[in-house]
């Protein structure tokens, strides 16, 4: 079969020589890359009889940069870190991470977000959740057909 070619079937709207989709998926990959990169929060989540906590360090997050979001079981904490150098300064060492950051949590037990409190103290955000009562379990029977 020497000097013969195989044409191959690709999708409804790309011709064989037209390799447009993998250099999309490049300039994908590059505007990702290119994108300011966001940080991710260290979080612990701990609990007691009554509540859930989740406690997270934002050194140097103004409260007003701090957004918090609660959708049944998942909690969402955002912010920004402004770095306190001015920009262009050359560093020895950088290892403290300046910039946006975000973290979602599943939360593992239900809680009554409607009397969620959170206070931002010296830098430590702590988030106290009320658990929601367990739901009382309903037997479901089966029928064979």
């Amino acid at each position: 079969m020497e000097g013969s070619s195989k044409k191959i079937k690709l999708p409804i709207g790309l011709e064989n020589d037209d390799f447009s989709v993998f250099s999309s998926l490049q300039n994908v990959k590059k505007e990702w890359q290119e994108r300011e990169a966001e940080g991710q929060l260290s979080v612990d989540v701990a609990h007691t009889d009554q509540d859930l906590i989740v406690v997270a360090t934002m050194a140097g997050t103004p409260p007003e940069k701090i957004e918090l979001h609660l959708y049944n079981d998942l909690l969402t904490i955002r912010g920004e870190r402004t770095p306190p150098v001015e920009a262009g300064a050359s560093y020895f060492y950088q290892e403290c991470y300046w910039g946006r950051f975000s973290r979602t949590i599943v939360l593992p037990a239900n809680v009554k977000s409607e009397l969620a409190q959170a206070q931002y103290k010296n830098g430590v955000l702590v988030i106290r959740l009320p658990k929601a009562e367990a739901g009382s379990q309903i037997p479901i029977m089966v029928i064979e057909e």
